[in-house]
């Protein structure tokens, strides 16, 4: 089986710090070769993979400002409908517009929703849902009126993230910095809690970073580090008392909460979207609709026990996991 990976190219595959899609694909790439599939990964040049690689552009061009996002994007996505032929399948990570290549090429395409930016894409997945596959990453993601082959959390590699049996008092915000993801009622639950928070995560909304996040930054009970790599994600995620995550929108996956409950941490979410898939109330975390129950939820994080957190989280949001998940599809597609 010889199976084209398509990434997108905002960062490099993997990302060196933010870039969720390029992880999933990276994970799911490198979960494939080990498994001894015949793997090309289209992405950006410094990409790290052991399957084969193929590029048009050489960095990520939310990297470069300079850059068209569109332009880049026409050419790399062109650049494997080319070679389409040469492939037994092609795995769609980059959205919608590779569809719009799916009627003019022979080779089947998986596409993988990674979520709804906005119902104006919806059009698109509406025309090719009858030619195409598609993959949820949770069952709450799922539109009505697209039909699906699977749904297949993200899975992560078990190895990249250290079980924390005991942790530190810090209470831990890890995401985009944006008013969905609810970085300042974070802020509001750990100050409610009496605990410290450290924040982490790529600035998406300057503006409400500079007007609802930075006058509270002190280094003192409110501390911001900055957009964490891997190593800094490992160690302030099992180090955490607890995650924080309360969103105002329906999340379709959310990888911060399967990567801290990798590390043992439990975690304290609102209760949308795809998290009572995620996380086992009371078990592995909990689930809460207001600020004021999740400052109380604090108090009883105690009560979860962290390797039930790791255990649970490799069942269900590992690498093999999700790996298995992709081949029972692609044998479906290919009839093999």
């Amino acid at each position: 089986m010889k199976v084209a990976m398509l990434s997108p190219i905002a960062w490099r595959t993997p990302p060196e710090k933010y870039g969720p899609w390029e992880q999933v694909a990276s994970n799911l790439t490198e979960g494939l070769v080990e498994k001894n599939i015949d793997v090309t990964l289209f992405a950006t040049g410094n990409s790290i993979t052991n399957g084969k690689l193929q590029s048009v552009t050489d960095s990520g061009y939310a990297e470069d400002a300079a850059t068209d996002p569109k332009v880049w994007e026409s050419l790399h996505i062109s650049h494997l409908m080319e070679q389409a032929d040469q492939f037994d399948l092609i795995h769609n990570h980059f959205d919608f517009l590779p569809l719009t290549y799916s009627r003019l090429i022979k080779t089947p395409m998986v596409t993988t929703i990674h979520g709804f930016s906005s119902s104006k894409i919806l059009p698109v997945y509406k025309k090719y849902n009858k030619d195409a596959y598609y993959v949820s990453i949770s069952n709450s993601d799922r539109h009505p009126e697209l039909d699906y082959s699977a749904t297949i959390y993200n899975g992560l590699n078990p190895n990249e993230f250290t079980f924390q049996k005991i942790p530190k008092n810090y209470l831990l915000y890890f995401g985009r910095i944006h008013p969905e993801k609810g970085t300042f009622e974070s802020i509001k639950i750990a100050k409610q809690a009496g605990r410290q928070l450290i924040i982490s995560g790529l600035i998406q909304d300057q503006e409400y970073f500079d007007n609802k996040v930075k006058p509270f930054i002190n280094n003192d009970d409110v501390v911001f580090v900055g957009n964490s790599g891997p190593l800094e994600r490992n160690k302030l995620m099992g180090e955490a008392y607890a995650l924080l995550h309360p969103i105002s929108f329906k999340e379709p996956f959310g990888l911060s909460v399967a990567e801290a409950m990798m590390c043992g941490t439990p975690v304290i979410a609102f209760n949308l979207g795809s998290m009572p898939e995620l996380i086992v109330d009371g078990k592995t975390g909990f689930l809460v609709n207001t600020i004021e129950e999740a400052a109380a939820a604090v108090a009883n994080v105690q009560s979860v026990e962290r390797k039930h957190c790791r255990q649970w989280a490799i069942s269900k949001f590992s690498r093999e996991e999700m790996t298995t998940g992709y081949l029972k599809v692609y044998s479906n597609v290919l009839k093999v």
